[in-house]
Protein backbone atom coordinates (compact mmCIF):
# COMPACT_ATOMS: atom_id res chain seq x y z
CA UNK A 1 0.00 0.00 0.00
CA UNK A 2 1.31 3.45 -0.92
CA UNK A 3 1.79 5.90 1.99
CA UNK A 4 -0.91 8.35 0.88
CA UNK A 5 -3.29 5.84 -0.67
CA UNK A 6 -6.91 6.79 0.01
CA UNK A 7 -6.05 10.41 0.75
CA UNK A 8 -7.48 13.34 -1.20
CA UNK A 9 -5.47 16.53 -1.72
CA UNK A 10 -6.37 19.99 -2.97
CA UNK A 11 -3.46 21.85 -4.55
CA UNK A 12 -4.02 25.43 -5.69
CA UNK A 13 -2.07 27.27 -8.38
CA UNK A 14 -1.19 24.39 -10.71
CA UNK A 15 -1.02 25.71 -14.25
CA UNK A 16 2.53 25.24 -15.50
CA UNK A 17 4.36 22.03 -16.32
CA UNK A 18 7.55 23.40 -14.73
CA UNK A 19 5.83 24.86 -11.69
CA UNK A 20 6.13 23.88 -8.03
CA UNK A 21 2.40 23.09 -7.97
CA UNK A 22 2.81 20.44 -10.66
CA UNK A 23 5.76 18.88 -8.83
CA UNK A 24 3.68 18.75 -5.63
CA UNK A 25 0.84 17.01 -7.44
CA UNK A 26 3.21 14.44 -8.95
CA UNK A 27 4.87 13.61 -5.64
CA UNK A 28 1.53 13.18 -3.88
CA UNK A 29 0.03 11.18 -6.74
CA UNK A 30 3.04 8.85 -6.84
CA UNK A 31 2.39 8.21 -3.15
CA UNK A 32 -1.19 7.18 -3.98
CA UNK A 33 -2.98 10.45 -3.23
CA UNK A 34 -5.99 11.55 -5.29
CA UNK A 35 -5.61 15.07 -6.63
CA UNK A 36 -7.83 18.07 -7.21
CA UNK A 37 -5.96 21.13 -8.48
CA UNK A 38 -6.87 24.67 -9.46
CA UNK A 39 -5.40 26.99 -12.07
CA UNK A 40 -6.00 30.51 -13.39
CA UNK A 41 -4.70 31.09 -16.91
CA UNK A 42 -5.58 34.79 -17.08
CA UNK A 43 -2.95 35.47 -14.44
CA UNK A 44 -0.32 33.32 -16.12
CA UNK A 45 -0.82 35.11 -19.44
CA UNK A 46 0.26 38.36 -17.77
CA UNK A 47 3.46 36.89 -16.34
CA UNK A 48 6.89 37.06 -18.07
CA UNK A 49 7.35 33.30 -18.14
CA UNK A 50 5.98 31.31 -21.07
CA UNK A 51 2.89 29.18 -20.51
CA UNK A 52 0.64 27.37 -22.99
CA UNK A 53 -3.13 27.56 -22.50
CA UNK A 54 -3.42 23.76 -22.55
CA UNK A 55 -0.79 23.11 -19.87
CA UNK A 56 -3.34 22.42 -17.08
CA UNK A 57 -4.92 19.67 -19.17
CA UNK A 58 -1.48 18.30 -19.98
CA UNK A 59 -0.74 18.19 -16.26
CA UNK A 60 -4.02 16.38 -15.61
CA UNK A 61 -3.19 13.72 -18.21
CA UNK A 62 0.29 13.20 -16.75
CA UNK A 63 -1.15 12.73 -13.27
CA UNK A 64 -3.78 10.28 -14.47
CA UNK A 65 -0.97 8.04 -15.74
CA UNK A 66 -0.05 7.52 -12.08
CA UNK A 67 -3.29 5.57 -11.60
CA UNK A 68 -5.00 8.02 -9.25
CA UNK A 69 -8.21 9.99 -9.59
CA UNK A 70 -7.55 13.53 -10.82
CA UNK A 71 -9.86 16.51 -11.25
CA UNK A 72 -9.28 20.21 -11.70
CA UNK A 73 -11.02 23.53 -12.24
CA UNK A 74 -10.12 27.01 -13.40
CA UNK A 75 -10.70 29.31 -10.47
CA UNK A 76 -9.99 32.94 -9.69
CA UNK A 77 -9.06 32.77 -6.01
CA UNK A 78 -9.48 36.53 -5.65
CA UNK A 79 -13.25 36.08 -5.93
CA UNK A 80 -15.18 35.99 -2.64
CA UNK A 81 -17.11 32.86 -3.61
CA UNK A 82 -14.01 30.93 -4.72
CA UNK A 83 -13.57 28.84 -1.52
CA UNK A 84 -17.18 27.63 -1.57
CA UNK A 85 -17.00 26.87 -5.28
CA UNK A 86 -13.80 24.90 -4.87
CA UNK A 87 -14.92 22.70 -2.00
CA UNK A 88 -18.28 22.01 -3.64
CA UNK A 89 -16.49 20.73 -6.74
CA UNK A 90 -13.95 18.68 -4.80
CA UNK A 91 -16.64 16.88 -2.80
CA UNK A 92 -18.79 16.32 -5.88
CA UNK A 93 -16.00 14.95 -8.06
CA UNK A 94 -13.61 13.17 -5.67
CA UNK A 95 -14.77 13.38 -2.06
CA UNK A 96 -13.90 15.07 1.23
CA UNK A 97 -10.30 16.33 1.21
CA UNK A 98 -7.65 15.30 3.75
CA UNK A 99 -4.96 17.70 2.54
CA UNK A 100 -4.90 21.35 1.48
CA UNK A 101 -1.81 22.80 -0.21
CA UNK A 102 -2.04 26.60 -0.52
CA UNK A 103 0.40 26.99 -3.39
CA UNK A 104 -1.28 29.71 -5.50
CA UNK A 105 0.25 33.17 -5.29
CA UNK A 106 -0.06 36.60 -6.86
CA UNK A 107 3.23 38.34 -7.56
CA UNK A 108 4.24 41.48 -9.45
CA UNK A 109 7.19 43.79 -8.96
CA UNK A 110 6.70 46.93 -6.89
CA UNK A 111 8.73 49.07 -4.53
CA UNK A 112 7.94 52.00 -2.26
CA UNK A 113 7.86 54.38 -5.23
CA UNK A 114 5.51 52.35 -7.41
CA UNK A 115 3.25 50.38 -5.06
CA UNK A 116 -0.44 51.26 -5.33
CA UNK A 117 -3.58 50.44 -3.39
CA UNK A 118 -4.78 48.30 -6.29
CA UNK A 119 -1.58 46.25 -6.38
CA UNK A 120 -1.67 45.73 -2.63
CA UNK A 121 -5.28 44.58 -2.86
CA UNK A 122 -4.49 42.17 -5.71
CA UNK A 123 -1.72 40.56 -3.65
CA UNK A 124 -3.79 40.45 -0.48
CA UNK A 125 -6.82 38.82 -2.09
CA UNK A 126 -4.86 35.77 -3.26
CA UNK A 127 -1.88 35.52 -0.94
CA UNK A 128 -3.70 36.13 2.33
CA UNK A 129 -7.48 36.22 2.03
CA UNK A 130 -7.83 33.17 -0.20
CA UNK A 131 -5.28 31.16 1.80
CA UNK A 132 -7.01 32.02 5.07
CA UNK A 133 -10.54 31.33 3.83
CA UNK A 134 -9.59 28.07 2.11
CA UNK A 135 -7.88 26.91 5.28
CA UNK A 136 -10.86 27.95 7.40
CA UNK A 137 -13.28 26.09 5.13
CA UNK A 138 -11.06 23.00 5.13
CA UNK A 139 -10.86 22.91 8.92
CA UNK A 140 -14.56 23.56 9.49
CA UNK A 141 -15.58 20.71 7.21
CA UNK A 142 -12.90 18.19 8.22
CA UNK A 143 -14.73 15.39 10.01
CA UNK A 144 -12.03 12.78 10.58
CA UNK A 145 -10.34 12.59 13.97
CA UNK A 146 -6.79 12.81 12.65
CA UNK A 147 -4.72 13.11 9.50
CA UNK A 148 -5.77 16.57 8.34
CA UNK A 149 -2.96 18.54 6.73
CA UNK A 150 -2.64 22.16 5.64
CA UNK A 151 0.62 23.29 4.02
CA UNK A 152 1.18 26.90 3.00
CA UNK A 153 3.85 28.09 0.59
CA UNK A 154 5.90 31.06 1.74
CA UNK A 155 9.03 32.67 0.34
CA UNK A 156 11.37 33.35 3.25
CA UNK A 157 10.38 36.96 3.79
CA UNK A 158 11.95 36.91 7.26
CA UNK A 159 15.17 35.36 5.99
CA UNK A 160 16.15 38.51 4.13
CA UNK A 161 14.82 41.60 2.38
CA UNK A 162 13.16 41.37 -1.04
CA UNK A 163 13.71 44.82 -2.61
CA UNK A 164 11.45 45.49 -5.56
CA UNK A 165 8.75 43.10 -4.32
CA UNK A 166 7.18 45.17 -1.58
CA UNK A 167 3.54 44.10 -2.04
CA UNK A 168 4.49 40.44 -2.48
CA UNK A 169 6.85 40.36 0.50
CA UNK A 170 4.32 42.14 2.72
CA UNK A 171 1.46 39.79 1.96
CA UNK A 172 3.42 36.52 1.78
CA UNK A 173 5.18 37.43 5.02
CA UNK A 174 1.81 37.24 6.76
CA UNK A 175 1.69 33.52 5.93
CA UNK A 176 4.09 32.87 8.83
CA UNK A 177 1.70 34.44 11.34
CA UNK A 178 -1.29 32.67 9.81
CA UNK A 179 0.47 29.30 10.01
CA UNK A 180 1.35 29.65 13.69
CA UNK A 181 -2.03 30.90 14.91
CA UNK A 182 -4.14 28.58 12.75
CA UNK A 183 -2.14 25.55 13.90
CA UNK A 184 -3.09 26.36 17.50
CA UNK A 185 -6.75 26.78 16.58
CA UNK A 186 -7.24 23.55 14.63
CA UNK A 187 -4.91 21.13 16.39
CA UNK A 188 -7.76 19.61 18.42
CA UNK A 189 -9.45 18.71 15.13
CA UNK A 190 -6.57 16.44 14.12
CA UNK A 191 -5.17 18.95 11.64
CA UNK A 192 -1.57 20.13 11.36
CA UNK A 193 -0.64 23.44 9.73
CA UNK A 194 2.84 24.15 8.42
CA UNK A 195 4.55 26.33 5.82
CA UNK A 196 7.37 25.61 3.41
CA UNK A 197 9.82 28.18 2.08
CA UNK A 198 11.44 26.53 -0.96
CA UNK A 199 13.93 29.35 -1.58
CA UNK A 200 14.92 30.34 -5.14
CA UNK A 201 13.45 27.60 -7.30
CA UNK A 202 13.92 26.93 -11.00
CA UNK A 203 10.22 26.82 -11.79
CA UNK A 204 10.39 28.48 -15.19
CA UNK A 205 11.33 32.05 -14.35
CA UNK A 206 15.11 31.66 -14.08
CA UNK A 207 17.30 32.71 -16.98
CA UNK A 208 20.73 31.14 -17.41
CA UNK A 209 22.27 34.34 -16.06
CA UNK A 210 20.12 34.17 -12.93
CA UNK A 211 21.12 30.54 -12.39
CA UNK A 212 24.83 31.38 -12.73
CA UNK A 213 24.50 34.18 -10.19
CA UNK A 214 22.55 32.05 -7.72
CA UNK A 215 24.53 28.81 -7.83
CA UNK A 216 27.46 30.08 -5.68
CA UNK A 217 24.93 30.92 -2.95
CA UNK A 218 23.99 27.23 -2.56
CA UNK A 219 26.50 24.92 -0.79
CA UNK A 220 25.54 22.10 -3.16
CA UNK A 221 26.33 24.24 -6.21
CA UNK A 222 22.87 24.00 -7.75
CA UNK A 223 19.64 25.96 -7.53
CA UNK A 224 16.44 24.56 -6.11
CA UNK A 225 14.15 22.50 -8.31
CA UNK A 226 10.36 22.13 -7.92
CA UNK A 227 10.75 18.51 -6.82
CA UNK A 228 12.77 19.66 -3.79
CA UNK A 229 9.83 21.57 -2.34
CA UNK A 230 7.42 18.83 -3.40
CA UNK A 231 9.33 16.13 -1.50
CA UNK A 232 9.33 18.20 1.67
CA UNK A 233 5.59 18.72 1.34
CA UNK A 234 5.01 15.01 0.76
CA UNK A 235 6.68 14.36 4.11
CA UNK A 236 4.65 17.04 5.92
CA UNK A 237 1.35 15.55 4.77
CA UNK A 238 2.39 12.00 5.70
CA UNK A 239 1.58 10.15 8.91
CA UNK A 240 5.24 10.43 9.91
CA UNK A 241 4.84 14.21 10.28
CA UNK A 242 1.81 14.20 12.58
CA UNK A 243 3.85 15.76 15.43
CA UNK A 244 5.03 18.71 13.32
CA UNK A 245 2.75 21.74 13.31
CA UNK A 246 2.95 25.52 13.44
CA UNK A 247 6.33 25.46 11.71
CA UNK A 248 7.80 27.50 8.87
CA UNK A 249 10.38 25.18 7.31
CA UNK A 250 13.11 26.75 5.22
CA UNK A 251 13.78 23.95 2.75
CA UNK A 252 16.13 25.97 0.57
CA UNK A 253 19.33 23.99 0.34
CA UNK A 254 21.34 26.19 2.69
CA UNK A 255 20.82 29.24 0.49
CA UNK A 256 23.24 31.94 1.66
CA UNK A 257 21.87 35.39 0.93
Amino acid sequence: MKPLEGKIAIVTGVSRLKGIGTAICKELAEAGCQIFFTYWTNYDKEMPYEVAVDEPMMIKKELEKLDVQVACMELDLSETIAPDQLFQQVRAQIGAPDILINNAAYSTNSDFTTVTAEELDNHYLVNIRATTLLSSHFAQTFTKKRGGRIVNLTSGQFQGAMPGELAYATTKGAIDALTLTLSAEVGHLGITVNAINPGPTNSGWMTEEIKRNLKPMFPSGRVGEPKDAAKAIKFLVSEDAEWITGQVIHSEGGFNR
